[in-house]
């Protein structure tokens, strides 16, 4: 199986120990491509370091609601700069990850709003894809993107939505992204969803070193374990697992241009 790991944070500390082989094993178990997203303007230069060392990493750069009271007023004027000096670079396939997190209610909800609303006009003015961060808000990620349409659509990562906040997505031009949060027994709800998702709406994800699978709980999430992740999720799904790393690859190779 080829597989796209459409989301990971590979900088981070948890990797640096044996980043190279992580990326090994990774591509041996047939991960050929995968996404690190920035979430601050203090990584997006490590980002983007490791990517311009290895031609099957590709960047995305955003300011992450959840670090919105870290972020400067400079930041947005400076995230413009890089894709401003970037653009055009086939390594650089997004802007994100950016978005609404209503979970953590000492972010205040008005300054994401403003942050995430700039961000979506730098992805329509730049021609990129958007990866969306989305948590508890998917009624105001739903009526912002109704509102702005970026014209190349995106991803919402780590969806976990009804089926009807689904096709809204999908008629906006979004992907969901599916990992390891649905492999979970109790994750009842996202089960039933997932097995109704029309197989050209999803791209799988690990969002490495966080969001572990079942089968490895407890344990730093990398992808290397998104086949596993294929595997319990197409089960979920009723089909095989080639069928959905089959479709899942062929949803982020045209979502990015690829």
């Amino acid at each position: 199986m080829e597989l796209i790991d459409s989301h990971t944070h590979l900088d981070f500390p948890a990797f640096d120990a044996d980043r190279s082989d992580v990326l090994s094993r990774s591509r041996q178990l047939g991960v050929r491509r995968m996404v690190l997203l920035g979430v601050y303007q203090q990584n997006w230069q490590r980002v983007w370091n490791l990517v311009h060392e290895d031609t099957d990493l590709y960047a995305a750069f955003g300011l992450h609601p959840a670090y919105l009271n870290d972020h400067r007023p400079a930041d947005l004027t400076e995230l413009g700069d890089w894709l401003t000096r970037l653009k055009g670079h086939r390594q650089l396939c997004a802007v994100g990850e950016i978005g609404l997190d209503y979970f953590l209610e000492h972010l205040d909800r008005e300054r994401q709003q403003v942050l995430f609303e700039a961000q979506l006009h730098l992805a329509v003015d730049f021609q990129l894809p958007a990866l969306l961060h989305v948590r508890r808000s998917h009624a105001a990620v739903i009526a912002t993107l109704k509102r702005i349409r970026p014209s190349r659509g995106g991803i919402i990562h780590a969806f976990a939505g009804s089926l009807e906040e689904a096709r809204e997505y999908s008629k906006l031009g979004f992907k969901l992204g599916l990992g390891g949060a649905a492999t979970w027994p109790q994750a009842l709800r996202m089960h039933k969803v997932i097995a109704l998702l029309p197989l050209n709406s999803v791209v799988l994800e690990t969002d490495s070193p966080d969001m572990a699978p079942v089968m490895y709980a407890g344990q730093r999430n990398s992808p290397e374990h998104l086949p596993d992740i294929c595997t319990a999720l197409a089960e979920r799904m009723g089909i095989s697992p080639s069928a959905l790393a089959e479709a899942s690859t062929r949803n982020s190779r045209e979502l990015f241009n690829w």
